[in-house]
Order: C-alpha cells, then sequence, then structure tokens
C-alpha cells in the first residue's frame, strides 16, 4: 500500500473518531508502519477533524531531528512496532466511556451480545502514578501487550491503547469496546436508582 493511501486512510479513520469523541482536539495519536524501520503518525499540533499532510510526519526508528515534530505518544508507538510484528496500525484515544469506566472497575465484562463476542472480558491497567506516566508507558505499553497477547490496552485514567494488522478491524473494537462500557455505564446507573 503505498504512503499516500496509509494517510488517506488514518485521516479518514482520525476524523471519523473525532467527531466519536475518541480524540480531543491535539489528545491522542494515530499511525501506520509503512516498512519494517518507519511509520507515519500525527504531529503534536495534528488537529483530527482535519488530518493532512502537514499534520502526519514519517518516522524513522532511528530518532533524527523528525521526532520533536511528532506526536508525543510516538516513543510507545516505536515500541509496539519494534517488539510486535503482527501491528501495522496504531490507535492511542481516550474514549470518554471506557475512560469514565476505568476509574472504578478492575476489568471490564462486556454484558452485551457484540462486546461479548469480539472482545470478551479486558483487565484495566493501573498507571499507578501520573509524575513519571510519559516515562514509564514506552516500555510499559508494549510489554504489556506483548506477554499478554492482546492487541487493546485499556489504562486507568488515561485512555486505550490498540493495534491491528487492520485499520478497520482496530476500529471496530475501539468502537464496541466503548459501546460495551456506555453500556455498562447505563446498566450500573439504572441498578443504582432501583436500590434507591
Amino acid at each position: 500500500m503505498n504512503k499516500q493511501s496509509l494517510k488517506n486512510k488514518l485521516s479518514t479513520l482520525a476524523l471519523s473518531m473525532f467527531r466519536k469523541d475518541f480524540f480531543g482536539i491535539y489528545h491522542g495519536s494515530i499511525s501506520a508502519k509503512t516498512e519494517s524501520n518507519r511509520f507515519i503518525i500525527n504531529t503534536r499540533e495534528a488537529i483530527f477533524d482535519a488530518l493532512d499532510e502537514t499534520s502526519l510526519i514519517e518516522l524513522y526508528f532511528k530518532k533524527d531531528y523528525r521526532w520533536k515534530q511528532a506526536s508525543i505518544d510516538a516513543k510507545v508507538h516505536f515500541s509496539i512496532y519494534s517488539q510486535i510484528s503482527e501491528a501495522k496500525f496504531i490507535c492511542f484515544s481516550m474514549p470518554q466511556f471506557t475512560t469514565a469506566y476505568s476509574l472504578k472497575h478492575e476489568t471490564i465484562i462486556p454484558k452485551d451480545y457484540f462486546g461479548y463476542k469480539e472482545i470478551g472480558s479486558i483487565d484495566i491497567i493501573d498507571p499507578k502514578q501520573f509524575e513519571d506516566w510519559y516515562d514509564r508507558a514506552d516500555s510499559e505499553i508494549a510489554y504489556y501487550l506483548q506477554t499478554n497477547q492482546t492487541n487493546i490496552m485499556v489504562i486507568r485514567g488515561y485512555g486505550v491503547y490498540a493495534y491491528s494488522r487492520d485499520i478497520h478491524e482496530m476500529a471496530k473494537k475501539l468502537s464496541i469496546l466503548e459501546k460495551s462500557c456506555r453500556l455498562l455505564m447505563l446498566d450500573n446507573s439504572h441498578s443504582n436508582l432501583d436500590t434507591e
């Protein structure tokens, strides 16, 4: 697949995810591996409802001046790509229901059909302290994904990392996860009303 086609796919997915509130104006990251030692990722100043040529940058695994322009999450994406060969696309998002659900729960166990069939239960990872999270994130996220043989990681109060060989499959799983968490939260609030 050529680089322009990859950029178009990233731009289209970013707009869709922005509209669904998975990305903030400057919050989140999305990337695609272009070669064994390169990937395209959004820049630090990227606005997710309008990704274009200037808001996507190709990085080599060997760091150079371009890394300063790239997303703050570039180190995490690099770590995943360099350790997990199945990763072709990576996304970091902060879907509001999934992130909110992560604040008070240890595991996501979907009660809806699609969540149950497509994603099953997902442990919520506690980053412990946020003060040094970005110093630890690149190694801890890739390590967790690899050792647990999963392609999705929910981090308490932070968001969701996902990777896939197929961009549409990645988007589908993130969407199902968010819908499942929304339903769980609605079910919990309904249960709380019944007990009052």
